[in-house]
């Protein structure tokens, strides 16, 4: 902790803060943009999450989520992804209110990146007390549906978490739920990607 603390010394945290002040007080949404693309990369270096932690940014990539902007998602859910990975930020982000779903929302935004982020933060906020509602059947069923995408970076994350995240009983049930492609699972759209994917199937 003592080198955490020291890589995020008081020269880092002002140059955080003033990030932070920045996307509060600007009225450019391509400035704050910017901002949450900063500190989403930002939280990739885990001697940055204390101070991250401190100036309520996780929340900040939590409201992001909510935005219509799909940048502003994109940069929220690459955030969380990043600070996911610690422990004691994964805890913060289970005990934030609505939080997961906002997660598994980002399952069926149109930009791949954001789906990637979004399975590997699933991925991070699995405890044994938050499977049962990180691989929820809705969750099961999308990734099944990833799974078939035409990017392999969409079917292989979605295969990983089938494999290593849900029990062959998931994987099974979900797989007789499964609705038709034009269909959702239980609200989460299958991404077009993965539509694409299926029509052609069903087309041979």
């Amino acid at each position: 902790m003592a080198a955490r603390r020291r890589s995020a010394g008081p020269d880092r945290f002002e140059f955080l803060q003033n990030l932070v002040t920045e996307f509060q007080d600007t009225d450019s949404e391509e400035a704050k943009e910017q901002v949450l693309a900063n500190l989403a990369n930002f939280a990739y270096d885990p001697g940055n999450l204390e101070a991250l932690r401190t100036l309520q940014v996780l929340e900040m990539f939590l409201d992001a989520l909510t935005e219509d902007n799909e940048n502003f998602v994109e940069f929220g859910i690459g955030g969380l992804c990043n600070m996911s990975m610690e422990p004691e930020s994964r805890d913060l982000i289970l005990q934030s209110d609505g939080a997961l779903s906002l997660v598994t929302g980002c399952l069926s935004s149109r930009r791949d990146e954001t789906v990637l982020s979004a399975i590997t933060t699933l991925m991070n906020l699995s405890t044994p007390a938050s499977r049962q509602d990180t691989t929820h059947p809705a969750v099961v069923q999308c990734m099944l549906r990833l799974s078939l995408s035409q990017n392999p970076r969409l079917r292989n994350l979605a295969s990983v978490f089938l494999q290593d995240f849900c029990t062959q009983e998931q994987v099974a049930g979900a797989q007789g739920d499964r609705a038709g492609p034009s269909q959702s699972a239980l609200g989460i759209p299958l991404p077009e990607t993965a539509y694409k994917e299926g029509n052609a199937a069903q087309e041979h």
